[in-house]
């Protein structure tokens, strides 16, 4: 089975920090949404999509990409975010969904959120030292209850 994941991240590199211990983990080909094109759908079995959390939804650069994508039969995805609040996106899978992929699962987690008013009402942001090592570990967990999925 061919694995990729395919993310986002800018700030701080927390999602960055979850897509390559899930990438260890599965043994998937990592790649910066910068660097990706359409192609790379069409060669994977499992894609994984992940993304800071901007109010409710994944980095800009990444909607566009899922919204512009074709549609496909039953191929599987999962998705993850980081965010100050920690808690779940809900936009990807809902999206990826639409266009025919079957999301196994998602995961989220806490990260260093420097983003307006974290930074001054939390006196230089949310979260510092997330995503910490307890999240990679669940990232890891995360990624072999993916294996188990096929």
């Amino acid at each position: 089975m061919k694995i990729a994941i395919i993310y986002k991240s800018i700030h701080h590199g927390n999602t960055k920090k979850i897509a390559e211990v899930m990438a260890e983990t599965l043994k998937a080909d990592l790649f910066d949404l910068k660097d990706v094109n359409m192609d790379v759908i069409g060669k994977y079995d499992l894609i994984g999509f992940g993304s800071g959390k901007y109010f409710l939804r994944p980095h800009k650069k990444l909607r566009n990409f899922v919204e512009k994508m074709d549609d496909v039969n039953s191929k599987k995805a999962f998705v993850f975010s980081t965010s100050g609040d920690g808690k779940p996106m809900g936009w990807l899978e809902k999206n990826l969904s639409k266009k025919g992929f079957d999301v196994l699962g998602e995961f989220y987690c806490k990260g260093f959120d420097t983003y307006a008013f974290a930074k001054i009402i939390h006196r230089g942001g949310l979260n510092k030292g997330n995503p910490d090592e307890k999240d990679l570990e669940n990232a890891r967990n995360f990624a072999e209850s993916l294996k188990k999925k096929f």
